[in-house]
C-alpha cells in the first residue's frame, strides 16, 4: 500500500512533514559555537557521565544527542563502544586506544588531536551496562538516519522498531525525503506512519495514519493499535466522571458481568467493606469461643450454616467481627455506583478510527488464515498424495496388501543420504538421488514380487502377513547399517526459506517443490497408465488375467514391472519427504497408514480417487488440528474414526469403479 498519493490532502501532509523535519534540522544548525564542541558538555555533566547510572543518565544522553555538537555522533559512539576514557587529573573525557606498552593514546572529542599517552593507573574508562548502552543506541539513530552507510541506516531503522518513542518521530520525518534507498525509503514511510499513530500530538495526524494503515496486515500495525483500544475497568459514585474516553457502560448481573465481579470491584477500590467468605467466619468463631459458646450459641449447636450465620450476626452486634454483607446490603451498593470501562487513550477519535481500523483488519486476517489453513491442507494433501501414489499401483491396480510400502519410502530417503554423502552440492546430488532412489527401490520391489507375492496373489491375509514381516526386517536392516540417529537430508539452497504473501500467509518453498513433484507423479501415471504398453498390458492383466495370457501377454512379467514400478515411486516418494522429514528406520510407519487411507478413501483401482482421498484427508486432519491445535494426536485419532464411518456408508471409496474392473 502506498503511504504517500500525490492528492489534495496527502500533499498538506507532505508539507507538514517537510516544514518538521526542516524545524528539527534548524534546531540542530542553529547551536550556538560554544555549544559547537562536545567537551564543555561532558564536563557540565561530569558526574553522572562517570556514574553511567541508568536512573539518572537518561536526561544527559538527551542534552548531548539535541547539543548540535558535530562530535556528538562521535562521542556516542565511542561510549557505547567503550572505548571512552576520563583523565583522573582534570576531568576530561577523551578516545582512548591501548598502545603496546599498557599505556592509552588519548584523542580530543573536539579537535581530534592526540593529546598524549597516559597510563591506564591515570585513566578511568566509561563502560556502560546494557541498559545505558540501549539508550545511547536510541539517542544515535537520529544521527544514523541520515548516515552515508545503508547498513547503519538499516540499523536505526531497527532499532527504531525496537525501541520507538516520541523524540524519534521528528528525525525519521526529517530523513524521508533525502533517502535514496527505495527499500529504506519504504520501511521510513511504514515506521513514520506507525509512530505518528503512537506519538503524534495532532489528532487528526493520527486518525490519517490509521486509516492509511487499516488494510495492512502487519503484526507491528495490530501491535501498535492494540493500545489504543485497550480497556480498563472502573467505577465512579453517582455518574462517569468528566474528561475520560468511555468505552462502555456495565449493568451489573449479566452474563458479561456478574454481581459478584461489580462487587470486588468496589471492595478492591475501598468503596465497600469486603465479603465475609465461609472459611473467614469459621475463622472468626473459632476465634471468640468463650466457655463453650460464640454469640451465646453453644458450639456443638454450630453444625449448621444458618446456627453459623446466627452466631456471627451475634458477635457483629457485639462488635467484635465485621458484619455480614447481605444481598440487600450488595444491591444497594451496586445501585449507588456506576461502573464503566473506558479507553486507555484519551482521545475519542482515535479510538473510533483504530477500533475500525482492527475491525477491517481482523476480517482480513480470518479470511487469510483461512487461505493459509487451504494451502496447509493442499501440502499435506500433495505429500500424502506422493506417498500414496506408489500403493495406488501396488494395492489399487495388482490388490496387493504391502505393508512393506513405508518401507520402500524409507530406502529411498536413505538412498538420497547416501547421494549426498558422494556429492556434497545439494542440488546436484537430490538429482542425481532421485533416479537411484527409483532404482533402488525399483530392483527391490521386483525381487520382493518374484520372491514372494508371486506366490501369495489371491491370498490377501498371506500377503498381509508376509509384507509385514518384510516390513520389519527392512526397519532391522535399515537400523544396522545407518543406526538409530536421524540422518540429515539436506535441500537445496534455492528451497530454503519460504514464499511469504504477508504476515499471516506463508509456504515454505519445499512444501511447493513437493505439490508440484505430486502434479508431475499424477501425469507421469497417467501417461504410463493410459498412453504405453505397460499401462496397456497392466490394465488388461488386471481386468482378465486369462484373457490377456491368452493374447499373448505374460502375467507374471507385468506383475513383475508393474509392483517394480510402484515400489519405484515410493522410492522418488521417499527423497522428497525426506528434504522436510526426519530420515529414520521408522519413516515409513508415519505414512503407511495414511497411504492405505488415501487409496481406500478415494476408491481402489483408480488415480483420481487417490487424488481426491488424499485431498479430503489432508483437508479434515488441516481441519481438526485447527480447531484442536495443542493435540495433533487427536486430530489422527478423529481422522481415522472419520474414516471408518465414510467406508460403511461408501465403501468402494469417493470414486468408485464400474463394469468388470471393480468384479461386478
Amino acid at each position: 500500500m502506498a503511504l504517500f498519493h500525490p492528492n489534495d490532502a496527502d500533499t498538506s501532509d507532505m508539507i507538514r512533514l517537510y516544514f518538521a523535519g526542516l524545524a528539527f534540522l534548524l534546531s540542530c544548525l542553529t547551536a550556538t559555537a560554544q555549544d559547537a564542541n562536545i567537551q564543555p558538555i561532558l564536563q557540565e555533566y561530569q558526574a553522572e557521565i562517570a556514574k553511567s547510572s541508568r536512573k539518572t543518565i537518561g536526561p544527559v544522553i538527551d542534552v548531548i544527542a539535541s547539543s548540535g555538537s558535530p562530535q556528538a555522533q562521535l562521542m556516542l559512539e565511542t561510549w557505547a563502544a567503550k572505548n571512552m576514557w576520563m583523565r583522573k587529573s582534570d576531568g576530561l573525557f577523551f578516545v582512548g586506544e591501548k598502545t603496546d606498552t599498557k599505556s592509552y593514546l588519548l584523542t580530543d572529542f573536539d579537535s581530534g588531536d592526540v593529546v598524549g599517552s597516559y597510563p591506564k593507573s591515570d585513566l578511568k574508562q566509561l563502560k556502560p551496562n546494557s541498559g545505558v548502552r540501549a539508550m545511547i543506541a536510541t539517542a544515535l539513530v537520529q544521527f544514523q538516519l541520515m548516515d552515508p552507510d545503508a547498513a547503519k541506516r538499516q540499523d536505526a531503522l531497527t532499532s527504531i522498531q525496537r525501541d520507538p518513542g516520541p523524540t524519534l518521530l521528528a528525525p525519521l520525518r526529517a530523513s524521508i525525503y533525502s533517502e535514496p534507498d527505495p527499500t529504506l525509503k519504504a520501511q521510513k514511510q511504514r515506521l513514520e506512519r506507525l509512530l505518528t499513530i503512537g506519538y503524534d500530538q495532532d489528532t487528526k495526524a493520527r486518525v490519517a495514519a490509521i486509516e492509511d494503515m487499516s488494510g495492512d496486515l502487519g503484526v507491528d500495525v495490530r501491535a501498535t493499535l492494540n493500545p489504543l483500544v485497550a480497556k480498563t475497568l472502573n467505577v465512579a459514585i453517582g455518574g462517569t466522571p468528566t474528561g475520560v474516553n468511555v468505552a462502555a457502560l456495565l449493568e451489573p448481573g449479566t452474563d458479561q458481568f456478574s454481581k459478584t465481579d461489580a462487587y470486588d470491584l468496589l471492595v478492591v477500590e475501598g468503596m465497600a467493606p469486603a465479603l465475609i467468605s465461609s472459611g473467614d467466619m469459621r475463622s472468626a468463631l473459632a476465634a471468640n469461643i468463650e466457655r463453650g459458646r460464640v454469640g451465646g450459641i453453644p458450639v456443638a449447636q454450630l453444625d449448621t450454616n444458618a446456627a453459623r450465620k446466627a452466631a456471627y450476626a451475634a458477635l457483629a452486634d457485639a462488635g467484635k467481627v465485621p458484619a455480614l454483607i447481605t444481598p440487600a446490603d450488595m444491591d444497594t451498593a451496586l445501585a449507588s455506583h456506576v461502573f464503566f470501562e473506558t479507553f486507555a487513550e484519551p482521545s475519542a477519535e482515535v479510538t473510533t478510527a483504530a477500533t475500525d481500523a482492527l475491525e477491517t483488519i481482523n476480517l482480513k486476517v480470518g479470511l487469510n488464515q483461512t487461505l493459509d489453513l487451504i494451502l496447509d491442507a493442499l501440502s499435506l494433501a500433495s505429500i500424502y498424495f506422493l506417498a500414496a501414489i506408489g500403493l495406488a499401483i501396488t494395492f489399487g491396480v495388482m490388490g496387493v496388501i504391502n505393508m512393506a510400502h513405508g518401507e520402500f519410502i524409507m530406502m529411498g530417503a536413505y538412498t538420497g543420504y547416501v547421494v549426498q554423502q558422494i556429492i556434497p552440492d545439494h542440488t546436484l546430488s537430490i538429482i542425481v538421488a532421485t533416479p537411484m532412489a527409483f532404482a533402488v527401490t525399483f530392483a527391490a520391489g521386483v525381487a520382493m514380487e518374484r520372491l514372494v507375492i508371486r506366490w501369495l496373489y489371491d491370498r490377501p491375509l498371506e500377503t498381509l502377513l508376509a509384507t509385514f514381516g518384510i516390513s520389519i526386517a527392512l526397519q532391522q536392516l535399515a537400523k544396522n547399517i545407518f543406526g538409530t540417529q536421524a540422518r540429515p537430508l539436506t535441500a537445496p539452497g534455492w528451497l530454503d526459506g519460504a514464499l511469504v504473501v504477508n504476515d499471516v500467509v506463508s509456504i515454505s518453498f519445499i512444501r511447493i517443490a513437493i505439490f508440484i513433484l505430486a502434479l508431475v507423479f499424477l501425469g507421469v501415471f497417467l501417461f504410463i497408465m493410459k498412453r504405453t504398453r505397460l499401462g496397456l498390458e497392466t490394465r488388461a492383466v488386471t481386468q482378465n488375467p486369462r484373457m490377456a495370457a491368452s493374447m499373448g501377454i505374460n502375467p507374471g512379467k507385468v506383475n513383475m514391472l508393474t509392483f517394480g514400478l510402484g515400489s519405484g515411486i515410493a522410492g522418488i516418494a521417499g527423497v522428497a519427504i525426506g528434504l522436510f522429514a526426519k530420515v529414520t528406520s521408522e519413516l515409513g510407519n508415519d505414512y503407511i497408514v495414511q497411504s492405505f487411507m488415501t487409496v481406500v478413501v478415494g476408491g481402489v483401482g483408480n488415480i483420481w480417487g487417490t487424488l481426491a482421498g488424499a485431498a479430503m484427508i489432508g483437508f479434515f486432519q488441516k481441519g481438526i488440528e485447527w480447531l484442536n491445535p495443542s493435540n495433533t494426536l487427536a486430530a489422527q485419532t478423529y481422522m481415522i474414526v472419520f474414516i471408518i464411518i465414510f467406508i460403511q456408508f461408501r465403501p468402494r471409496g469417493i470414486i468408485a469403479l464400474k463394469g468388470r474392473a471393480a468384479g461386478d
